[in-house]
């Protein structure tokens, strides 16, 4: 099973390297078949003369300009037209998420789960630096979606995720260009009934440059795809449920 590490990464020339060569590092450790794709998302930095040069050192890492109308979401969606593996996590670049956590998300796969989903909030997880004001609304949102889908995910909001190709080719169309795709892709996941894992993660604040969430821009984004998607779940009568076997969870 090749994994495809999809990094969406916009002014991010201070923490790609790092970034890059633990994750690289990590899997390689494991043995484990994967390709890196970066998704440049109109970077006005040194972030691509530094994918072009990272990309001459790593066989398996490559990287794709998004030339289009640029956003976190839009960014991913790029990735998610380019990735050539049987299954993808989405990382940030960040740096916060740990890579020890791909191999946890990868060995759950093995396993036969569908989707992993880690989350940041339950015993066994860790963060690190997590801004104080951002955090409880964090908590405020991630429990609002927890309680109107009756989710034992506590976590939705995170990016950090991993899923199999034909949840992807699943869940299609796609709506969100902004960071509320990290809320899209469980949520349908979900209702649309694939079966998915909960583990406990690592995260930790950022140490170069600027985190590109907006709290304040991205409100209504959310507010607006997670409506979306509960109005799927409460009146698409299964139209865009799984046919192959019902909907289970396990945590």
């Amino acid at each position: 099973m090749k994994l495809s590490i999809i990094i969406p990464a916009r002014n991010e020339e201070k923490s790609i390297v790092i970034t890059v060569n633990d994750i690289i590092k990590s899997l390689s450790s494991e043995n484990i078949d994967h390709e890196i794709l970066v998704v440049n998302d109109g970077s006005t930095d040194g972030t691509e003369e530094v994918l072009k040069q990272l990309v001459k050192i790593y066989p398996s890492l490559c990287y794709v300009n998004n030339t289009g109308q640029h956003g976190f979401g839009l960014a991913i969606r790029k990735g998610l037209e380019c990735f050539q593996g049987d299954a993808l996590a989405i990382i940030m670049a960040d740096g916060s998420d740990s890579p020890s956590d791909i191999i946890q998300y990868y060995r759950k796969l093995e396993e036969g789960y569908e989707c992993v989903f880690g989350s940041r909030f339950i015993a066994g997880s860790r963060i690190h630096d997590y801004p104080p004001h951002k955090l409880i609304l964090n908590r405020i949102a991630n429990l609002f979606i927890k309680v109107l889908f009756r989710l034992k995910l506590n976590d939705t909001t995170n990016a950090f995720k991993c899923y199999r190709r034909e949840v992807i080719n699943g869940i299609q169309p796609i709506l969100s260009h902004h960071f509320n795709l990290t809320v899209e892709l469980p949520l349908k996941s979900i209702i649309r009934g694939y079966s998915y894992a909960i583990i406990p993660i690592t995260w930790t604040n950022r140490t170069h440059g600027l985190s590109k969430f907006n709290v304040k821009e991205m409100g209504s984004r959310y507010l607006f795809i997670v409506l979306f998607l509960f109005l799927e779940k409460l009146l698409s009568k299964g139209d865009y449920f799984r046919k192959d076997q019902k909907q289970y969870e396990s945590k």
